[in-house]
């Protein structure tokens, strides 16, 4: 490490484009101006409770809250002594006025068969399913595991476990049963919710046989609700296992919601840890439904004509909060595809979105990645007019694919809202406001209202304007997570003790001279490269702003010499070839961009990457093979294993 311990990690991504909203963008924005939304931040920050306790009254309470805030370092609780009901607030006090028969999903299947539900509609169904979960013993307070494929019934799951005061456990349908297991005993839930399969690039994804497995040794689980989505045959275990249609077809359409605390559990999720023990993040009713709804205005600008879709699986927080409770606690219409963005071709996102004629499209940086390999032919193929807003979450988005997305999506007229959030945070904390900030290609851009974000030293200390430190956040905020299931203790030292005073969120960043956010990636996957300290996402862009390039990874492998040598693995555009001339070409382009210090020792040319099936690479698995270990961990939520069994061939 430099002997200037105010400096951890190194920053050398330089970008100096910039884009402005449009006049027209801007004028009929919900924030539109810098000055609004300084002057919000400002509010924000001078008064943050007083700032909250007005956005709360977006909701619906049953009690109101005789406290805006109780902060106890590292505890909080939000709206203290309010009482209200996650899915009241995003069904039934919509249905007084003309939202009643406004679409709130559209949603399409990998088949191509499709589903509208209209919020009345909607009501209906979640009262069912919540009055079929009540005849089956499951009261507030009881944890409820769903395990679905993206259909609509996953989100009448997780509404109707709200409705009756149960914490809903949503574990991702690409999950072993191994992992599903280990997640339905960590959190000891009562009652499962499956279905007989999901399809996945025109396969049938077995999950009911998944979860025969799984319950083998799950003792808590004393009943298990079937969905028939793909007709295939699966076993039925009688006293056990229901079927969703034959539980929920007799029950009534109404169902009272049960009023909570603001404080009570609304659900866990699990998100994998560097112990390779999967965490159970808890998320509050009030504080998170707030956040998500507040995000949606503030960051999406949603409004009441709008097509909105996240392309998020339910199973990871993305739809948690932008498929489910953000946009039906705003009235929105949310749109939902249960398959993979090529099935059964490459075009399938476009299609959908000339469909249904999308107005704002979130998706990650990953995909977008691989819809440039892909080409633009097929882009063009389709009328993406309707188009209005461009969002990218999960991980930092490299400068040019930013560019391809602007230009080739957005026809250079969509804002792009580059959202940074985490699984903890529960809603986005640092974004652009589409109506008000120039946006920077690969910049995150400024925390929304209410959000104390800075870059420190390891030691806390603020570091100058475009030095690289560890992203924090100084003052609490509603979407928080309030403690690791069953495990407290984890929760204060991961989150609150290894920078004192601040919640860390583990991503290296910088800020520029605008107070404009950078972030540099996971600080476990920094390189230390003969004592400069790299963040992967800069090497990457470097690599990634070559025309041949379609997607890096960068890693590092243990060198003698440096400590750590740096190894990128590279897939090329369309047909490209890799060879060694190409190599050199990439090596000395990441040196004129960065600097000779951060030359690649070794590029592996690859036609994939190991991914999940929200698309974020498992850099954690090219450290592995980059080191020659054999791999080890959780590989279940890999979307294709036999890209490692590739790599691995392939070494050289």
């Amino acid at each position: 490490m430099p002997n200037d311990h105010s400096i951890d990690i190194e920053s050398v991504l330089q970008e100096e484009r910039k884009f402005p909203p449009s006049a027209e963008f801007s004028r009929r924005a919900h924030i539109k101006s810098m000055a609004e939304y300084e002057a919000l931040y400002r509010r924000a920050a001078e008064d943050p409770e007083g700032f909250w306790k007005e956005c709360a009254s977006e909701l619906f309470w049953f009690k109101p809250f005789s406290k805006v805030l109780d902060w106890n370092f590292p505890w909080v609780k939000w709206f203290v002594g309010g009482e209200l009901n996650a899915s009241y607030n995003c069904i039934d006090r919509h249905l007084a006025g003309p939202r009643r028969n406004k679409a709130a999903i559209i949603w399409e299947g990998e088949p191509g068969d499709s589903r509208v539900l209209t919020y009345q509609m909607l009501a209906g169904e979640v009262a069912r399913c919540a009055n079929g979960l009540r005849s089956l013993g499951v009261k507030a307070g009881d944890l409820v595991t769903i395990y679905l494929p993206m259909v609509p019934e996953a989100v009448i799951a997780m509404l109707a476990c709200a409705r009756i005061g149960a914490t809903h456990s949503v574990v991702f349908g690409g999950f072993s049963a191994d992992a599903l297991r280990d997640r339905i005993n960590d959190a000891e839930a009562k009652v499962c919710i499956t279905a007989d399969g999901g399809w996945r690039r025109g396969q049938i994804v077995e999950l009911k046989r998944s979860t025969d497995e799984a319950l083998k040794q799950t003792p808590s689980i004393q009943k298990c609700v079937v969905l028939k989505r793909c007709g295939n045959r699966v076993e039925m275990r009688p006293g056990r296992d229901l079927w969703w249609d034959e539980l929920m077809g007799p029950q009534k359409t109404v169902c009272d919601p049960v009023s909570v605390d603001s404080e009570h559990p609304l659900y866990t999720l699990y998100t994998s840890g560097t112990t390779g023990k999967p965490k159970g993040v808890v998320h509050s009713t009030a504080g998170y439904l707030l956040h998500t709804l507040m995000t949606m205005k503030w960051v999406f600008d949603i409004k009441d004509e709008d097509v909105f879709w996240c392309t998020a699986d339910i199973g990871w927080v993305t739809g948690h909060s932008y498929t489910v409770y953000g946009p039906l606690a705003a009235g929105a219409t949310a749109v939902i595809y249960e398959g993979a963005p090529n099935a059964p071709e490459n075009d399938r996102f476009w299609q959908i979105i000339e469909k249904y004629r999308v107005n704002i499209f979130y998706t990650a940086p990953t995909a977008i990645r691989t819809f440039i390999k892909w080409g633009e032919e097929w882009v063009k193929k389709h009328d993406l007019s309707s188009l209005r807003l461009l969002g990218s979450v999960g991980e930092p988005i490299n400068p040019e694919a930013w560019m391809w997305y602007h230009k080739v999506i957005g026809r250079e007229k969509c804002p792009i809202v580059d959202t940074w959030w985490q699984t903890e945070t529960g809603g986005i904390l640092i974004s652009p406001i589409p109506g008000a900030t120039p946006t920077k290609p690969g910049s995150a851009t400024r925390p929304l209202p209410g959000i104390a974000a800075e870059v420190v030293t390891r030691e806390g200390s603020a570091v100058a304007p475009n030095q690289g430190g560890f992203l924090v956040i100084k003052r609490p905020w509603p979407g928080m997570l309030r403690t690791i299931f069953h495990d407290p203790d984890r929760y204060k030292h991961q989150y609150f003790e290894q920078i004192p005073g601040v919640y860390t969120t583990g991503d290296g960043a910088r800020c520029d001279d605008d107070g404009y956010f950078w972030i540099m990636g996971r600080v476990d996957d920094v390189i230390n490269v003969s004592g400069h300290r790299l963040g992967t996402m800069e090497v990457e862009s470097a690599l990634v702003s070559h025309p041949a390039v379609a997607e890096a990874a960068a890693v590092g492998r243990p060198d003698e010499l440096k400590g750590q040598a740096l190894m990128c693995f590279v897939t090329l555009e369309g047909r490209r070839k890799g060879d060694d001339r190409l190599r050199e070409e990439l090596r000395n382009h990441v040196a004129r961009e960065i600097g000779a210090f951060a030359k690649p020792d070794t590029i592996r040319f690859t036609d994939a990457l190991p991914k999940t099936r929200s698309g974020k690479i498992m850099r954690r698995l090219l450290r592995q093979i980059a080191a020659g270990d054999q791999t080890l961990g959780d590989t279940t939520t890999l979307e294709d294993l036999s890209v490692l069994s590739r790599l691995r061939e392939d070494e050289e």
